[in-house]
């Protein structure tokens, strides 16, 4: 006997129904041009499975003989359904259907077992993939072989290497875990493919500010040094400081992004001066947007690189460990001011490392508030500086200038409300 009430069977029996609608007025949507009985089950035939599947575990709690009996009754009916389809041949023959319907009737049963919040939310997520059918194949049309390569390589880090790996400090003064280093590598992937495939889609005609604002997200560094060569006549140097400063105001919530995964309380005293600085970035590279008509024109995008290749991981892995290690000891051997200038000669290369190491300190106890907010700041300014100091070098004085003088109010500001917040901090 069960022991629920009836309104809660009603309930169950209500959702697993409506499950099978949604999902039916899908189907019948896609093929509503065939004629009244010519498509293998529309909406009431989804709903009717659905529930199908709700009153047979119920009947049969404990046995599933009878689930099983009538699984094998809606396969045999989408099987012979499907024959007949194809047999006509008079119309475009997708498999789809029938297994949306194998699909309908185990959601139903799950909603009849009372899982309704499980049930509901993957009968819209398998509505969407349905519903957009069109979009997908187009995707798969334009997918070139290194984005495969770049989501199957994604899902080969987080899915199947990150669980398996031991999560415990292991080391001297218990500097490695390795499942932590791993999963940051991931985030930052995850990080660099959103980016890839924003750029992509916005596609050329959005400019150099777009190219900065997305090419920011991989590598602010490398826009800067692809830019540079676009900055020698006196029309595109306004259009290359933009993209230049937008990639470096983008670093800041990056940065920030990193934080609130890894130690979401060092967001406190880290959101308003990275924040102060972002915004000035911004307002920056609006400006010289504004002044080149960036807006307005076509302009050349960076061409990215796979932002996923495996060997790449495995380096920044290394170089992630090298830098928690060298971080963890710089702490215990000569203090916060050993992790300081550790912390400036990282910022030289890159920011994440360093950012994921403090943070990860942090949030083991392994070092103060005040010493990681200034030790994470540190590499964010050194960063800032060999911007333009590259442009200055490859680009001249002339174009430097315009991202010189922005960059230097987004380090004031920077250093400013960090003083204010935490007066002392740089004793």
């Amino acid at each position: 006997m069960h022991n629920y009430s009836v309104f809660e069977l009603l309930q169950r029996l209500s959702v697993a129904f409506a499950i099978g609608l949604l999902i039916g007025l899908e189907r019948g949507w896609e093929y509503r041009q065939l004629p009244e009985g010519g498509r293998v089950a529309g909406v009431r035939t989804f709903g009717l499975i659905s529930l199908l599947g709700a009153l047979a575990i119920q009947i049969d709690v404990g046995r599933g003989l009878l689930v099983a009996v009538a699984l094998l009754c809606v396969t045999a009916l989408m099987a012979i359904g499907y024959w007949r389809d194809t047999a006509r041949a008079s119309s475009e023959v997708s498999i789809a259907t029938p297994i949306s319907a194998l699909v309908t009737f185990a959601l139903g049963a799950f909603a009849g077992a009372g899982d309704l919040t499980i049930a509901a939310s993957i009968a819209v997520l398998v509505t969407l993939v349905l519903e957009f059918r069109a979009e997908l194949h187009t995707l798969i049309l334009k997918m070139e072989r290194r984005e495969l390569t770049a989501t199957t390589r994604l899902l080969l880090i987080s899915v199947v290497l990150l669980p398996i790996l031991p999560n415990r400090q292991i080391g001297p003064w218990a500097a490695f875990n390795p499942y932590q280093i791993w999963w940051m590598v991931v985030m930052i992937a995850t990080i660099s493919y959103i980016g890839y495939f924003a750029m992509k889609l916005l596609g050329e005609k959005r400019g150099l500010l777009l190219t900065g604002l997305f090419g920011g997200m991989l590598s602010s560094t490398a826009v800067t040094l692809s830019l540079c060569s676009y900055a020698q006549t006196e029309e595109s140097r306004d259009a290359v400081a933009a993209a230049v400063l937008c990639a470096c105001a983008i670093m800041f919530p990056r940065m920030l992004i990193i934080v609130a995964f890894v130690a979401p309380s060092l967001l406190k005293g880290l959101a308003a001066p990275l924040g102060a600085a972002a915004m000035l970035g911004f307002v920056g590279a609006l400006y010289w947007a504004w002044r080149s008509g960036t807006g307005r024109t076509e302009t050349h995008v960076v061409e990215t690189q796979n932002p996923l290749d495996l060997w790449f991981a495995i380096r920044f892995a290394a170089l992630l460990a090298l830098i928690m290690f060298a971080a963890r000891a710089a702490q215990g051997l000569f203090g916060a001011r050993g992790l300081y200038a550790l912390a400036a000669i990282s910022g030289v290369v890159d920011v994440d490392a360093i950012t994921l190491s403090l943070s990860s300190m942090v949030n083991q106890g392994q070092v103060q508030m005040r010493t990681a907010l200034v030790a994470i700041l540190l590499p964010a300014a050194v960063n800032t500086i060999v911007k333009p100091s590259l442009m200055t070098v490859l680009a001249g004085s002339k174009a430097a200038i315009k991202v010189w003088i922005p960059l230097s109010f987004m380090l004031a500001a920077e250093a400013a409300v960090l003083w204010l917040i935490y007066p002392g901090c740089f004793n």
